[in-house]
């Protein structure tokens, strides 16, 4: 069974740094990329980060470009977004994400969640 769960957010003045986590089980973790997502209320859930297959290239919304930065831990099978100067704009809940797909099916799998709030 495909699970995703966040951790690290909470709040934090302007200008802070905040490390989340995303705990994967079920799934080979080596096999697939993966992303970060965000969503304030009454807004479309938009695309943080993505990282591919091996951890080696990621592609970051042009807002974060220079603040953020994912990465995959191979041993423990953990996601990680490390963000750097935050601006009161990121306040979000942050996801996790993966789409599993095989011949039969293709499914995007979302963590519940980690909520990050940026202010003085």
């Amino acid at each position: 069974q495909v699970e995703l769960v966040e951790s690290g957010g909470g709040l934090v003045e302007p200008g802070g740094s905040l490390r989340l986590s995303c705990q994967t089980s079920g799934f080979s973790f080596y096999e697939y990329g993966m992303d970060w997502w965000r969503q304030v209320p009454g807004k479309e859930r938009e695309m943080v980060a993505e990282i591919t297959v091996g951890g080696n290239y990621a592609n970051y919304m042009d807002s974060v470009k220079g603040r953020f930065t994912v990465s995959k831990d191979f041993d423990r099978n953990i996601l990680h977004l490390q963000m750097d100067n935050l601006k009161p704009e990121d306040t979000a809940m942050y996801y996790c994400s993966v789409v599993i797909h095989n011949y039969l099916s293709l499914q995007r799998y979302w963590g519940q969640g980690t909520q990050v709030t940026v202010s003085s």
